[in-house]
This record gives C-alpha cells, structure tokens and sequence, in this order.
C-alpha cells in the first residue's frame, strides 16, 4: 500500500497522470497483480492533491481494466488485463459460458499488441496488409507457422500448412470437403458445439462413439467405423471439450490403427494442444490420413481469428486453399501479421505461458472451491466438466436466475441423451475475485434442496 506514483514528468490532467503512472508500473513489474493500492485519501495526501483528483484517477483506472475495487477491503491492482463485460444479457453478471483464455497482466497483451503493430509499420508499413492476400497466408507466414508447430509435428511443412480465420472456419471447410449431405461422420459422444452447428447446416449426420473419463473407447470406435463406414472421424484428443479428458499415449496408437484400417480421415481439432505439449498429436502417427487443426483462440485471444490446417498433402493444401478463397477469401492480414511476428520474436509462447499458468491457478482455486463434487478437470484446463446432483433438473436454470451462466450437457451430446452435467469455464471470468464469488454461487445452487415450483 506505499505505491507513490512520480507523475510530475507526465503530461495531461493529474488523475491522467496517475492512471498512466500506475499503467506503467504494473508494466514494469513494480506493480503486481492483486497489490493492494494505497487508500484515496492516503495518495491524495502523498501527492499533495486534491482528493477528488484521485477518486477521478481510480475511477478512470476501473474503466480501464487495471484496477478492481473490493468491498470492505479496498482497491488492488486488478487480477486481469480484461475489460469489463458490456454486451451480456442483463440478467447475466458473471458469464462463465464462453470456454476462452483468460487474460493475466502477465500476459501483457495491450502492450505486445501495440508493440506488435509498431514492429509491423516500421518493417512493411500497415497500409501494405489492407489489401488482397494470397489465400491461406504468404509462403512466409505459413513457414513461420509450420516451423512453430515442427515442434509437436515434425511433419509440419509450409506446403501443407492453410492459415484460417479461426477454427469454425476449418471445420466447416473440412467437412463440406470430405462428406456430402446424408453422409455420416464419426465424433466422441460428447463433443464441441461448433463442429455439431456445422455439420446440422450441411446435412451431415453425426455419430457419437462411447467415451470414458479417459475419453473416446477404441473398441467403441472400431465397431461404429464398421457400421457406419464413416467419410471421416472428429475428435478433440487434448484437454476435451467438454470432459477435458486427454488420450493416453496407447489410445492415440489404437485410434490411429483403427482409422488406418478403416480407410478413413482424422480431423484432430488440436485446439487445446499447446497447453500440454506432453500429448502428442495423432496427426504425428498418420500424418496421410490427418487433417490437424490449431487456433490461438482458445491460447491467446478469441479474436484473433488466426488458425492453422495442416492437411496431408500438398494436394489437400491447395484443395482447401481452394475451399477458403471461396467462402472468406482470406484471414485479415493484419491479425496474420500480428500473430506471425508474435512467434519469430518468441512473444507467443511467453504469451501462452503466462495464460497456462493463470489456467492452473484457477483450476487450483476450482479445486478447493468444490471440494466433495464430483467433476473432471485438466491443471491447464480453460474449464471442467461438473456432474450435477442426481434428481436436480434445475441447477443450470437456479444459476441463470441467479446471475450466472454455465452451459449445460444437451450443448454437446451428439445422440441427444446428455448426462447430467455441465461445462465450467473458468477462463470466462474476469479474474479470480470474479471467478470466486462465481463458485460460492455454484456451490451454493449445488446444495440448494430441489424447489418444483422453480423447474424450468
């Protein structure tokens, strides 16, 4: 609380002063996430100004996103680079529905953009990526790309490589390539909502195979490829969504057989993967029959809107080149640019190392807050799957009703006869003051005897 900030060498109006002040000490470490801030009066008092100046200055630090005020315990440097949310439902005060990263101070993410875009300008001017790109990024960019992820799969070539404007974009692309209307394709019981959305509006059937706590069963797999002879298999292998069960080793080698045997295509949705690079994609394995799929949605930032196919050949690349110019023409090059520059220079991975590990505080923070439930959960995992109380229909609908949004397992039951349970998105929140009264709500609702009259 002895924070004093020297505003005498800044410009502007004295509570700007102190807002950019304190901006700059949290950058240079001399302020640290959840720091408690001196008092009003106490700074007004340092400063020798006026009170109201100050109460300006943290009002305006609030607005910003730099610090939070609890409570009876006063004002500390905010636990998040996140702004506060503007567009949810009114009802809706914390909104742990969206599985996306969160964002530590760590993770300096304003001033790498900003430092990002400078580097940009200064090397090919921003007005040169305001026009038309070669679909599927520059020969440059897709090596920058191919050599960051060489690293997981050694196979990863610029050649193969298509850079998308995020995830759903490929998957959508993907399936309108490898399946026709009536067709079926196979994916985990439970799967991610984006890929059943895009299947639904090209009349392709989904399949769910039986899954475990460890995720999809190989034996299961192998009798619906004989049934079904299914035009490909989906699956999410690292940190599931929903469960975020991850494959053992011997049952990424069985998957890979079965599909080898089935004459089939893998579409490995990698979009948790470098949060645990201890997995080893499938694609590794079958790299001609795999078409694997990364994005940095769910590592850096939903919009973004950067995400890499890599397809089994030179011939599927240009296919789905193809198959892009076609329905978005291109990502936008500036955000290309952006992420492109971020790992030559090493920034992405810092980056995505100060987001596992506030992932893993959260997950600790999960840990202790539900206690006695259970749940499945991953340390690097952006959310857990919850099992709700038997004979409780009401608990995600008591949540709602009291200010808070999960997503309950219809979402993501492929065969229409979800569990009863519920994906937890700890990354939603704000921070982690945010995401503890956002569990006391949870735990809370979890105890709640059932009330009929209140049934949705």
């Amino acid at each position: 609380m002895d924070w004093t900030p020297t505003i005498s060498e800044l410009s502007g109006p004295r509570y700007q002063r102190i807002v950019e002040a304190m901006e700059a000490d949290i950058a240079a470490g001399r302020l640290v996430r959840g720091q408690q801030l001196p008092t009003q009066r106490a700074l007004a008092k340092a400063l020798g100004i006026d009170l109201t100046t100050v109460t300006r200055a943290y009002t305006e630090a609030r607005r910003r996103g730099i610090m939070e005020a609890r409570v009876g315990q006063g004002s500390f440097v905010s636990e998040t680079s996140a702004r506060r949310a503007v567009d949810l439902p009114h009802p809706v005060a914390i909104d742990l529905s969206m599985n996306v990263p969160p964002h530590p101070l760590e993770a300096q993410l304003d001033e790498r953009i900003i430092a990002g875009m400078e580097a940009i300008r200064a090397q090919s001017g921003l007005t040169a990526h305001l026009n038309y790109q070669p679909p599927g990024g520059s020969a440059h960019e897709r090596e920058v790309a191919a050599r960051w992820m060489r690293a997981l799969v050694p196979h990863a070539h610029a050649d193969r490589l298509v850079i998308y404007p995020g995830a759903q974009t490929i998957l959508f692309n993907l399936l309108a390539h490898l399946a026709r209307p009536g067709d079926v394709v196979l994916t985990e019981a439970l799967t991610f909502p984006g890929i059943k959305a895009a299947a639904a509006r090209l009349g392709i059937n989904l399949v769910g195979v039986a899954m475990d706590d460890g995720g999809i069963l190989p034996d299961a797999l192998a009798s619906a490829c004989r049934a079904h002879q299914p035009k490909a298999v989906y699956l999410i292998p690292t940190l599931h969504n929903p469960t975020t069960a991850t494959l053992s080793t011997a049952r990424r080698e069985a998957i890979a057989k079965i599909i080898s045997d089935a004459d089939t295509t893998l579409i490995e949705d990698d979009a948790y993967g470098l949060f645990d690079r201890s997995a080893t994609p499938i694609a590794s394995l079958i790299p001609e029959r795999t078409y694997l799929a990364t994005t940095l949605s769910k590592c850096i930032a939903p919009a973004l809107r950067v995400a890499y196919l890599l397809a089994p050949d030179n011939d599927a690349q240009q296919t789905m080149r193809s198959h892009l110019q076609a329905t978005v023409q291109m990502p936008a090059p500036l955000m290309v640019a952006l992420v492109t520059h971020w790992i030559e220079t090493g920034i992405a991975d810092r980056i995505i190392t100060a987001i596992r590990s506030e992932a893993v505080g959260r997950q600790q923070l999960a840990q202790r807050a539900l206690k006695g439930f259970q749940f499945l959960a991953k340390p690097a995992a952006h959310h857990l799957w919850l099992r709700l109380p038997e004979g409780r229909p009401d608990v995600v609908a008591h949540l709602l009703r009291n200010g808070l949004a999960v997503v309950a397992g219809d979402a993501f039951s492929v065969d229409g006869t979800p569990p009863h349970a519920a994906r937890v998105s700890l990354g939603a929140a704000r921070n982690r003051s945010e995401l503890t009264e956002a569990l006391r709500i949870l735990v809370g609702a979890m105890h709640k005897p059932v009330d009929a009259r209140q049934i949705v």
